[in-house]
């Protein structure tokens, strides 16, 4: 018995952090990047691109994001988060608010 009491003693538990990719997006490139990628691999996921805005606008500052969009923090929060649907005016609007520009492309 004192040889397992002894191996579990020396076992440590691993701690684990949430990852929050808004930490990672510190540039205005690397938060364009971030959504054309969205956009790329899931074209058709518009909660997944909802929530890819969100991460930018955490990354940017939720507050600047919601005044510069005309939108308070609350909603924005509501409608970039996993169960929001925005409407496409909103979408454009948070868009302009991150200095982000929508573009076409022939597929």
């Amino acid at each position: 018995m004192p040889k397992v009491a002894a191996k579990r003693a020396t076992r440590s538990k691993t701690k684990t952090i949430p990852y929050d990719v808004a930490a990672q997006l510190r540039t205005p490139e690397e938060m364009a990047a971030y959504l054309d990628a969205w956009l790329d691999e899931f074209p058709d996921d518009a909660a997944g691109m909802a929530r890819a805005l969100g991460d930018i606008a955490r990354a940017k500052g939720m507050t600047q994001v919601a005044r510069d969009a005309g939108l308070s923090r609350e909603s924005l929060y509501k409608v970039l988060s996993a169960g929001g649907n925005p409407s496409f005016a909103t979408v454009l609007k948070v868009a302009r608010a991150l200095g982000i520009k929508l573009h076409a492309e022939v597929a």
